[in-house]
């Protein structure tokens, strides 16, 4: 089993605190975040748009992992992930996240590509965790 962590910090109120948030690997060290950057359009980083790189992350590696199975080798994968989050009963909750997707994959057929795409959407790791919200995609080759 792997085992990966990610931690928060967090100092006050809901609207006037702050926080930080670090990775394992120190990639993000101590990376600002708070109210602001997640409700009002602020500059620093949120719990969504970190999801958002995960996902985008996590699909483009899945992606290239079904391409190789099938002795396909992607020169380039882009993947961008847009998380919404919405207010819900209440709440506030991830409700959708739209994947594109520009690949050039070098001696693909479309169906190929098609079926690798949606495989990879299905079958990636971080799109199985986030399953309770809706996963849609666009998808071309390059």
């Amino acid at each position: 089993m792997i085992k990966k962590h990610g931690s928060a910090n967090w100092k006050g109120g809901l609207k006037d605190g702050n926080g930080t948030v670090s990775t394992q690997t120190k990639v993000l060290d101590a990376q600002n975040y708070g109210f602001n950057s997640r409700f009002e359009g602020g500059t620093n980083t949120n719990p969504e748009e970190l999801i958002g790189a995960a996902h985008a992350a996590c699909y483009s590696m899945a992606l290239s992992m079904i391409l190789g199975q099938h002795d396909l080798t992607a020169d380039n994968i882009d993947t961008k992930a847009t998380v919404s989050l919405e207010e819900v009963d209440g709440g506030f909750a991830i409700t959708k996240i739209h994947l594109d997707v520009t690949a050039s994959v070098p001696g693909a057929t479309q169906e190929q590509f098609d079926t690798a795409t949606i495989a990879a959407k299905e079958g990636c790791p971080v799109s199985k965790v986030l399953a309770g919200a809706d996963i849609t995609m666009d998808a071309k080759m390059s």
